[in-house]
């Protein structure tokens, strides 16, 4: 089977990203096809063409920049820890994925503070919750969602397997 090599284009709006995750561009992408490959290999991607250029847009955020989409998109007045806007919810996205060579899966934005409190929080580290949220985002990107409990069980389900993989714990444990 083949396996998927998206192209992650990432953009940086909080400077202390270079501290918390020095290799960000290797390991990002590590993450993400690891995600990508695994949702392939146990789940049905065939709204995806095949021989195509997958592309994920990752910025790495703070607070103040997600609080303002949280707020704008979700109209929820508050920080949160990551964003997905999956572009496989626009109505044109079928025809696009005939009409280009290169598919736009969406946007990841991850917030650093949120992000570094919850770390501590959870007693984990930084670089782990990092890969957590990435690959919620990555799931989210391919039409994944936690609406309700059967869904959000599905989901988990998915993103404990990944890690397991990336040799991360699972993050649901108690």
């Amino acid at each position: 089977m083949d396996t998927i090599k998206p192209e992650v284009y990432i953009t940086q709006e909080d400077e202390l990203w270079d501290e918390r995750i020095p290799q960000k561009e290797t390991y990002s992408q590590e993450v993400i096809e690891t995600g990508i490959n695994y949702v392939k290999q146990h789940d049905d991607l065939s709204f995806l063409p095949p021989n195509k250029t997958l592309i994920i847009n990752l910025c790495l955020s703070n607070d103040e920049q997600i609080h303002k989409l949280n707020k704008e998109f979700r109209k929820m007045d508050k920080a949160t820890n990551v964003l997905s806007f999956a572009n496989i919810d626009d109505e044109n996205f079928a025809q696009e994925c005939q009409l280009f060579e290169e598919i736009e899966l969406g946007d990841i934005i991850i917030a650093r503070e949120t992000l570094e409190r919850e770390a501590q929080e959870k007693g984990i580290s930084f670089k782990n919750h990092y890969s957590h949220l990435l690959v919620h985002g990555i799931l989210h990107l391919l039409g994944f969602d936690h609406q309700d409990d059967d869904e959000a069980e599905y989901m988990e389900d998915f993103e404990r397997k990944i890690l397991n993989i990336l040799k991360i714990d699972d993050p649901y444990k108690d």
